[in-house]
């Protein structure tokens, strides 16, 4: 191989990254957060464990051809190429996708922003610096599966929303996952509901660590 395509490669390894962050649930959002403390209440009290602090998650994938956040957020209703939505699901029951205010979407966002960046804890987590990895993670975005949100229709153990997702595209693009955890204290309902539907997938045992 000449040194000058050497280089180019070397530029090009250089500029991938994947970076996980964790987001206070209802960071920036007065009522999500406090109907995240109320459901978090009533789980530990039936699951007999302390409360904990809510996260949910969001992924940051640099490739030579750019930035792109890959998270699920409530359906915007604004330009999807623009916000690079490439899926889209409902929220509490699959009759109810028909109202914009309950569905969600998928985005990968050439250079777009996380929402509430600012607020994120032990953030960012680099869980990659692998060019074919990061492309893998990409190419997975529009076929992430998108039950409806908030319940467990895929039977994977416990609902699926922002999280499950998140934990499917990692684990789906072959990226370590079991060392992966929330901040200190802290959980993130629907992590391992993608773990194992991913696994289902490519044939791993499910994973079924509490999150």
């Amino acid at each position: 191989m000449a040194p000058e395509q050497r280089n180019t490669d070397a530029a090009a390894h250089s500029e991938a990254r994947i970076d996980l962050y964790w987001l206070p649930l209802g960071a920036g959002g007065h009522s999500v957060r406090v109907n995240g403390r109320v459901f978090e209440a009533v789980a530990s009290r039936m699951e007999r464990r302390p409360a904990c602090d809510l996260y949910h998650s969001a992924l940051e994938v640099g490739v030579p051809e750019g930035r792109f956040v890959i998270e699920q957020a409530p359906a915007s209703g604004d330009d999807k190429a623009e916000h690079g939505v490439v899926a889209e699901g409902a929220v509490g029951a699959s009759w109810a996708r028909r109202f914009r205010i309950f569905r969600y979407e998928v985005r990968r966002w050439r250079g777009g922003v996380i929402p509430d960046v600012a607020e994120a804890v032990d953030s960012p987590r680099c869980l990659s610096e692998d060019l074919a990895r990061a492309r893998r993670l990409l190419e997975l975005v529009p076929q992430v599966p998108t039950p409806v949100w908030g319940r467990d229709e895929l039977r994977a153990g416990e609902m699926w929303n922002s999280n499950s997702v998140i934990s499917w595209l990692v684990a789906g693009s072959g990226l370590e996952s079991d060392s992966i955890r929330p901040p200190a204290g802290g959980r993130a309902p629907g992590w391992n509901a993608g773990l194992v539907v991913a696994r289902r997938r490519t044939g791993n045992r499910s994973d079924r660590r509490r999150l």
